[in-house]
């Protein structure tokens, strides 16, 4: 099944080296993924905003070398630490990218948001790699097709971070087995094109209220959903929200989209407050700002919508039409629970861009 993804001419290696740079966002799930089995398969299919301010840019230089290596660099800063997690990664995907074993790697990355800020990082920085990697095989074949570059890469980044495989593709993406979209897989993601222009610009502002290490990994929440008690609901529930999801963007409908998209978030949340051993990740101020947030709603009757990860922090979704009305309330009312403040202004975007030298 992911024969077509081995590279098919191992005996051709680069003869020069090169350099390879990419710009990829993070994103935001509105159908959460929670839990997964072997090799970054998900349990249920999930679907997503892909951002736009908040990115990595990744540079990727390459030389043959007898002996392969890598060294990565954040911010201009040689990061020892962030190596490991990069040779996992290597690891994994050797077996579709053999010409890796041959060269020697710098990756040079910086963000465009605070490390540690409730972003995803893995996943604007994993996908970014990935697509240099292929720029790499590209060089190798350049008969690759556009489509299959991006798939490749989606599958690849899939096997570092799972929302990575998102990241690639523009404005909506799905990623995981699911009637409810065609084309969709386990494997890679795919892009979501049939939706109502009032979300081509839709708003995501990311209140910071806790930017520490969370006391439970998301790896670790992903395992225990293996013997969770409502799994099988969960999963089914995912795949009926998916579908209910899809016709409101479609028709544009913002009241569903709000009570789908809420609802996800704090079911999320509920899969960790009832796993064995259970955990709480929302902190007294997350609860606080959905309550404002939710009072602020019903008085003004605007459609300005919560969703949180993996953490504390909250995402509030909105049309860029309300803007005047949103911002002024987070700067006068929600900064009050962010940490030193802080909060994150950023919109749906388009996706993965190369950067030309």
């Amino acid at each position: 099944m992911t024969d077509k993804y081995i590279y098919q001419e191992p005996n051709i290696q680069l003869t020069n080296k090169g350099v390879s740079h990419w710009q990829s966002p993070s994103n935001i799930a509105l159908v959460k993924y929670w839990g997964k089995y072997n090799n970054q398969i998900p349990a249920n299919a999930s679907l997503s905003f892909t951002l736009n301010n908040c990115h990595t840019q990744t540079k990727l230089s390459y030389e043959p070398a007898a002996i392969p290596s890598f060294e990565v660099w954040v911010n201009a800063k040689r990061e020892l630490s962030f190596e490991p997690k990069i040779k996992t990664f290597i690891e994994r995907i050797l077996v579709y990218c053999p010409y890796l074993s041959n060269l020697r790697l710098k990756i040079e990355t910086y963000n465009s948001f605070p490390h540690s800020s409730g972003i995803a990082s893995s996943a604007s920085g994993l996908s970014a790699l990935a697509l240099c990697i292929m720029d790499i095989e590209q060089a190798l074949n350049p008969q690759l097709s556009e489509a299959f570059f991006k798939e490749k890469a989606s599958f690849l980044a899939r096997l570092g971070s799972g929302s990575a495989a998102r990241s690639i593709f523009p404005y909506l993406a799905s990623w995981g087995a699911t009637d409810v979209f065609e084309n969709s897989s386990d494997l890679y993601a795919t892009e979501f094109k049939q939706f109502h222009t009032i979300f081509r610009d839709y708003q995501d502002t990311v209140l910071l209220v806790d930017r520490g290490q969370k006391v439970v990994s998301s790896t670790v929440g992903h395992q225990l959903m293996n013997d969770h008690p409502f799994a099988k609901q969960r999963f089914e529930q995912a795949d009926y929200n998916l579908s209910i999801l899809k016709d409101a963007l479609i028709k544009g409908d913002l009241k569903t989209f709000n009570e789908i998209v809420e609802s996800e978030a704090l079911t999320l949340h509920a899969m960790m407050m009832t796993s064995a051993p259970y955990f709480l990740l929302m902190k007294p101020n997350t609860l606080a700002i959905i309550e404002e947030v939710w009072a602020f709603r019903k008085e003004n009757n605007l459609n300005l919508t919560i969703t949180l990860d993996a953490g504390a922090n909250v995402h509030l979704l909105y049309p860029k039409s309300e803007v005047n009305d949103v911002l002024p309330f987070i700067k006068d009312k929600l900064s009050r629970y962010c940490e030193k403040g802080l909060y994150i202004c950023d919109q749906v975007g388009t996706g993965s861009q190369r950067i030309n030298q």
